[in-house]
């Protein structure tokens, strides 16, 4: 079990940083049709408003936390399927 929690670690890796990319695009796509606008407002930018720039962070975070659950627990299940290891937490709990 320990070769296959080892073999895990990189695709772990690469599914995070295929869902960081794929949040980032979900997110711009939602922001584009909710505010009508293509740029995301910055922290920093003076042109925005508290208000514009916390919901924007907030929607960005949903979508990320969303994404990330949903990548991870996809990778997780395939993993299992595929060679009958549960990688994530609860594994010795199986047995």
């Amino acid at each position: 079990m320990i070769i296959l929690k080892i073999l895990y670690k990189p695709v772990g890796i690469l599914v995070s940083v295929l869902g960081g990319i794929v949040a980032g695009a979900l997110f711009k796509r939602i922001w584009k049709l909710a505010a009508h606008e293509d740029e995301t407002p910055d922290a920093t930018d003076a042109q925005r408003g508290w208000g514009e720039v916390l919901v924007a962070a907030t929607l960005q975070g949903a979508i990320f936390a969303l994404v990330k659950a949903a990548t991870d627990r996809g990778a997780a299940t395939v993993t299992r399927k595929l060679t009958g290891f549960w990688p994530g937490k609860g594994a010795e709990a199986e047995k």
